[in-house]
This record gives structure tokens, sequence and C-alpha cells, in this order.
């Protein structure tokens, strides 16, 4: 409708590349240029990785332009001279949006079954750009990933892991459990996506509160179904990208083979990744996920 367009009008920046009629390959995104440099920070450091190892990282290989809200905060800090976790306070009105969440995933997936270290890794890279809840939403997704990636098919399990490793009282495991019991109680989405927006609407669409509380309810409603669970996270609003990203991540685990995915979701993307981490543009999604079973193995 006209007036839905008035309100939010298209990114016109993303229309070239991320149309449906226009995609060819992978289009770049941060929610992706994010888990191509934690894949070679594992490379380059290990499980062992420290917050300072995530800073000097991103100084050598990730294009400030290409970070946005907090992370380009950070990064403003650390060429001042701000030392982490500094970095993450200092001047940043953004420190609980979702930004270190979207950068979980490596650490979910290199740590299969292991809720709790993907927690606590996932703690070290978030506390450079992010503090409080936003934080939290890092962890817990992280050890949502580790335990669907562990070999479980029970997507309703992987989020209750996910909140064994935030504080039970925090604003963010409160926003979990809001979108998991709307989820339950109600079978239109439409209305799940009413309430939450009545609930988390006075925040900003970035904040990690909303979204976390959205991607719940779209993996409860959905019962961790592939296209289900991505579909009701994008239909949701918020940040799109970021949500169907991280749906996508969690109920692929659940499906367990590539073959579940069907074919007009990959076909368009031509097994090929554009990313600004130079080494890794135009690299095949077969080769990022040989590269991450390899990182998972490394001590």
């Amino acid at each position: 409708p006209p007036e839905l367009a008035r309100a939010h009008p298209w990114n016109r920046r993303s229309a070239t590349t991320s149309l449906a009629e226009n995609i060819d390959g992978m289009p770049e995104d941060d929610d992706l240029d994010y888990p191509v440099l934690n894949l070679l920070l594992l490379q380059r450091y290990g499980h062992g990785f420290r917050t300072a190892d995530v800073a000097r990282l991103w100084l050598d290989e990730l294009p400030a332009g290409r970070t946005f809200t907090a992370e380009r905060i950070a990064f403003r800090n650390l060429l001042s001279g701000i030392e982490p976790p500094h970095t993450a306070r200092y001047h940043n009105p953004f420190r609980e949006w979702i930004g270190a969440a979207i950068r979980a995933d490596v650490h979910g997936w290199t740590h299969p079954g292991d809720p709790g270290a993907a927690a606590e890794a996932a703690h070290r890279d978030a506390v450079l750009t992010h503090t409080a809840s936003g934080v939290h939403g890092a962890m817990f997704i992280a050890a949502v990933i580790a335990a669907a990636a562990g070999g479980s098919h029970d997507v309703h399990g992987a989020l209750a892991a996910g909140l064994t490793v935030v504080p039970p009282r925090s604003r963010l495991a409160h926003a979990v459990r809001s979108g998991i019991g709307q989820a339950r109680a109600e079978s239109d989405f439409d209305t799940v996506v009413d309430r939450l927006h009545a609930a988390y609407g006075h925040l900003h669409w970035v904040h990690v509160l909303p979204n976390a509380a959205l991607l719940a309810a779209a993996l409860t409603h959905a019962d961790g179904d592939f296209i289900g669970s991505i579909c009701r996270a994008v239909s949701g609003g918020w940040d799109t990208d970021s949500n169907g990203a991280t749906a996508g991540s969690i109920a692929g685990l659940l499906a367990a083979r590539p073959d579940a995915l069907p074919d007009r979701w990959t076909t368009p993307l031509k097994n090929r990744l554009t990313t600004s981490i130079a080494d890794f543009n135009g690299i095949g999604f077969d080769s990022l996920a040989r590269l991450t079973r390899l990182a998972a193995a490394r001590p």
C-alpha cells in the first residue's frame, strides 16, 4: 500500500542486489561479514582468543566503512587508543543493540553440543562492542546454535539451552521467555507479532530485546521448520536481515542435512558469497562449511 511504502521506504542501496529478481549470488551483508571474520579469528588465534585479538583482527581486516552502530563506535574508540572493554562503553549509545548477537553464529557452530563454551566465546567477542543485554543476546544465540549443532532436532530444547547461559532475571531472558510464551499461546503469528510490538515497540528496531523476543517466537511458532522459522522472523519486522539470518542458522542445523534446504532458496545464491573480508570475497558456502568444521576441531 502507498501509505506503507511512504512510512517504510525500500533501502535503495540494497534494491539492486537483494530483490528476488536481482539476486545473483549472496549479496554483501554485515550479518555475513562478521561470521567470516570470526572464522578468520579462529584460524589465527584458536578457541583461546582474547578480546584484544578480536580488536586487532578488526583493525587489520575489517573496513571501517562496513561497520555500523556499536561496531563503528568501538572501531573509532580503538583508533583513539581506547582498549576493550572500555571500547564498548565510551560514547556508545548502541551498546545494547543487536550487533554482538549477529557475530555469535561461528561460536555456536564451532562448539557443537556445548552451549556453555559457545556462550563464553561469544562473551569474549561481544564485550568489545556491547554491554548488558547486548552481551547477553550474543551469549544466548551462541548457546542456542551450539545446542542445535549438537545433533538435536528439538528447537524448544535448543532455546531452553540458550536460556541457561544468561542471568534468569535479565531483560534478555525475560524477552526470550515472552516471545516463547506468546508463540505458544496464539495460533495466529500476526497476533503474536502485534503483541510483541505492543510490548517492545518503544525500543529502537535494532535493539536486541525486541529482536530476541521475535526470534524466539518465530522459532517456537514454526516448531523449528526451516522455511517457517525464517519467514516468521522476517515478517515480524524490526531487524529483518539479522533475525532471518539467525533463524536460518538455527533451523538449518535442526534440518541436519543440506538437501533439506529447498532449491529455490539456495540456487539463486550460486554458492558464492560477496563479502568485505578481502581474502574470502567470492568464496563458496561449501568451502566455508569445510573451514568451519576445521575451525571446530582446532585446540
